[in-house]
């Protein structure tokens, strides 16, 4: 019976979300009241526990995520973004400028939404391809596949944020094996834009290629524009390392210090004041709205991590590894398992973040039949499930048509270049994950 609830949830969630174009706070929300009546649970024994879920995921990560977003939004709103793709651009020098775009989306797609990130350097790419010579879709796929590796992997992008507050993974650890696992992914993805870029086209255009340099892009430094992304990540990690049983450097200032500044909260806020220098220069009037619009981004993703820790909350009132009939301690198999789900969930819905949220609800009661109990095993079963809400984004992805419009090319072509490299990606990191986990 529980068996049958579980797969009708799921179904559910996909149905409403891809037929009747349900917002997921709403359809993970109903498919949470709906699990627990199912179950036989008691309507105060329901609304009390979606409640404690809703709460204990979101207190952990309500404020990174919001921090995360302004730190985003900076970037994006005084030209900083262009100025890391083209200092990237610098160092690696045009021959293997794909590969700079590659990397570009990678660094970019930390705090930046990819949609928005794909938006802000397509421009990059035609300019890029007329001095080259190189066909726009070797940059395009590149981009593109660089911008979805980070996406997935690592946080503060919500998605990996939300997957670690609800398996109660160690941040730091999902950080420090997400750029294990990442960069890879991202390689990959441009690899593969060299292999099956120049055998696409674009759609006849009539569009001239420029890339416009306004004055606030110019008065930023390229240490600047890496700073507000350095730092958070730095902080996180240092704390990890401080806080690694063996404790490294001791138990005194230098750990008390590194130890409260390493906290995502604060280190995404040191980033927050790094992205405010940023925009030092700008007039007052014009970034008025630019916190607003940030909190508005973040709302919709808090809203989601909520939801989705509310309906993982009532799952872990049933013990599903019993129910499936799962044999214990297998670590390999969980990661697979939780690949999968996430894998058929980004296919059937198109979100990624959505898949993450909910694949994670699911697994998070098996984790203990899976032996996926220590901080690197739940780093671990995150990024698995990262891996698979990258595979595959097809037409039912916004980020497919952002991709595929921004570029000028057909869906045939978008499904030929973007989508089966979203696919080598997945596969590429599931596999990393894997060996990863047998090594360490």
């Amino acid at each position: 019976m529980e068996l049958i609830v579980l797969g009708v949830v799921v179904l559910f969630i996909i149905v409403a979300t891809v037929r009747f174009k349900m917002h997921p706070v709403f359809s993970l929300t109903l498919a949470a009241v709906a699990t627990g009546f199912l179950l036989g649970l008691a309507p105060n024994d329901i609304m009390s526990t979606i409640g404690e879920g809703f709460g204990k995921t979101l207190s952990g990560i309500g404020l990174v995520i919001a921090f995360g977003t302004v730190i985003g939004i900076y970037l994006e709103k005084t030209g900083a973004t262009k100025v890391l793709a083209n200092a990237i651009l610098k160092m690696i020098g045009l021959k293997r400028s794909p590969l700079a775009m590659n990397l570009a989306g990678y660094i970019i797609s930390i705090p930046v939404f990819c949609d928005s990130g794909f938006i802000i350097l397509s421009s990059l790419n035609k300019a890029i391809s007329k001095k080259t010579g190189i066909p726009v879709l070797v940059f395009a796929i590149s981009l593109a596949t660089g911008l979805y590796a980070a996406h997935v992997f690592v946080p503060p992008t919500p998605g990996p944020l939300a997957a670690a507050a609800i398996l109660e993974a160690d941040l730091g650890m999902v950080l420090i094996f997400g750029l294990l696992v990442s960069i890879p992914v991202s390689l990959t993805g441009y690899f593969w834009a060299k292999f099956i870029g120049k055998s696409l086209v674009t759609k006849e255009s009539e569009e001239t290629s420029r890339v416009n340099t306004d004055e606030k892009e110019r008065n930023i430094k390229p240490f600047q524009a890496f700073l507000p992304l350095l730092a958070p990540i730095c902080l996180i990690a240092l704390k990890s390392i401080v806080n690694y049983p063996t404790y490294p450097l001791g138990k005194q200032v230098v750990f008390q210090i590194f130890d409260f500044f390493g906290n995502p909260i604060i280190a995404l806020l040191v980033g927050v004041l790094f992205a405010f220098m940023l925009g030092r220069k700008v007039p007052s009037k014009q970034k008025e709205g630019w916190v607003t619009e940030a909190f508005k981004q973040a709302g919709l993703i808090v809203l989601i991590t909520g939801a989705g820790g509310a309906f993982g909350a009532i799952l872990r009132t049933i013990d599903i590894a019993s129910v499936i009939n799962l044999e214990s301690s297998s670590g390999i198999g969980g990661l697979l398992i939780a690949f999968t789900i996430a894998a058929v969930l980004k296919t059937a819905q198109g979100s990624s973040t959505v898949a993450i949220i909910t694949t994670s609800a699911i697994i998070a009661p098996m984790l203990e039949t899976f032996g996926l109990l220590t901080i690197t095993d739940k780093a671990f079963t995150v990024l698995a499930i990262g891996a698979g809400a990258m595979t595959v984004s097809h037409i039912n992805d916004s980020y497919f048509w952002v991709v595929s419009q921004f570029s000028n090319i057909d869906v045939k072509t978008a499904l030929k270049g973007h989508t089966l490299g979203t696919l080598c990606q997945g596969l590429v990191g599931i596999t990393m994950i894997l060996l990863l986990y047998k090594i360490i």
